[in-house]
């Protein structure tokens, strides 16, 4: 079994039903995983969905059917602000979120599935193409 965190790419991919997110319903329903989600990444989608126009509940309750979300508490927002800062000058428009998912997933060793740029080069990135 392997721990993963889906970042807001990979969930967007997943709803969308595109071939990235037929990659990444592998991962997530397969059974062999345990799954994971920000907290910050489930109001991203949660944003994102609304913007569109599409049903927000639809992303929230499919979340919370396949997915543990992790909280946001002083020290992760601590961490994340570390990992925002120190790879924002190299990474161009790397994300307050996308910091928080990075700070998630090494604080509980999980990997993150995502296909988002901004990840490449992070060792505990699974990086899934369109």
């Amino acid at each position: 079994m392997t721990d993963y965190i889906v970042d807001a790419w990979a969930w967007i991919e997943y709803f969308d039903g595109s071939r990235a997110g037929n990659k990444i319903r592998d991962y997530i329903e397969s059974g062999r995983n345990a799954i994971f989600i920000s907290s910050v990444t489930f109001a991203e989608v949660i944003s994102k969905f609304l913007r569109t126009g599409r049903d927000a509940d639809v992303a929230i309750e499919g979340i919370r059917a396949l997915s543990r979300i992790i909280n946001a508490d002083e020290e992760l927002a601590a961490s994340a602000g570390r990992l925002h800062a120190g790879n924002r000058n190299n990474i161009k428009n790397f994300g307050l979120a996308d910091a928080f998912v990075l700070a998630s997933a090494r604080k509980t060793g999980c990997r993150i599935l995502t296909g988002d740029p901004h990840f490449e080069g992070f060792k505990e990135a699974v990086m899934i193409t369109r």
